[in-house]
């Protein structure tokens, strides 16, 4: 795939994201708000595997920024085969009498980015005839857990009707769908995950990463890492939703 673009790079799966690709022989363009740390990650990376890394600071709720990213996507020097949309934040409030302003950056972040981004990657691979996008759902996408749920749906089932549009194209579209990981994400969003979770609950992100790499390269359109996660999956798909909806409280995203 030749270069691979990664948002949310600094940190998270972002940071693990970038670190298999490029000891995998890839290019990177690191794509986040913070320049030190992309700098940094950028210098480490290029020392320890030899690759050409890019640093992009943008701001993905801030729609000017958000479109230089997408022109980057489209730019024929150093093409983008690899998009990975990963960008995105814990809201931890509840949404009645909660910050709009938080509801609405969340959205634009992990929702309105994704479409922009996937609309100009998905243009310029078509194009080449090959490519392939990877879209960070979250199995939290087949719960009622709040807005940060309904995003991730919004994104596992985008990502699905895109796959469906790419058949045939040489590009694919690949949802990935972790449960609970081991990151920052939610000691950065002020969230106490770990302590509400037993350690049974939590993956590795060298291992969520792994796992959604791999079925890239298979062209999967879901990818759901660990079994424990694939049979929630299918648990909850299986449930009524009236069931889902009583377990709606019970999620990650909550303080």
């Amino acid at each position: 795939m030749g270069t691979a673009l990664i948002t949310g790079a600094s940190a998270g799966l972002g940071l693990e994201f970038a670190w298999q690709l490029a000891t995998a022989r890839h290019d990177v363009v690191l794509v986040a708000r913070d320049t030190e740390r992309l700098e940094r990650l950028a210098s480490q990376l290029r020392a320890a595997a030899g690759v050409h890394a890019e640093v992009l600071t943008a701001d993905l709720t801030d729609r000017a920024d958000v479109e230089r990213v997408a022109e980057r996507l489209r730019a024929t020097e150093r093409p983008v085969g690899l998009l990975v949309n990963n960008a995105g934040l814990g809201i931890g409030q509840r949404f009645v009498g909660g910050d709009l302003a938080r509801e609405e950056a969340a959205l634009d972040l992990m929702v309105r980015a994704v479409l922009v981004l996937s609309h100009a990657a998905a243009g310029a691979m078509t194009e080449r005839g090959r490519g392939a996008i990877l879209n960070v759902a979250s199995v939290a996408a087949l719960t009622a857990g709040g807005t940060y749920a309904a995003a991730k749906a919004w994104v596992r089932t985008f990502t699905e009707g895109l796959a469906v549009e790419l058949e045939g194209t040489g590009v694919t579209a690949t949802a990935l769908c972790p449960g609970l990981t081991r990151t920052e994400f939610h000691d950065r969003a002020g969230l106490r995950a770990a302590e509400t979770y037993p350690e049974i609950a939590w993956l590795s992100a060298d291992r969520v990463v792994a796992t959604a790499l791999a079925d890239v390269r298979r062209g999967a359109v879901i990818s759901t890492p660990s079994l424990r996660y694939q049979v929630a999956s299918g648990l909850l798909r299986a449930m009524p939703r009236s069931v889902v909806r009583r377990l709606g409280d019970v999620r990650p995203d909550r303080d």
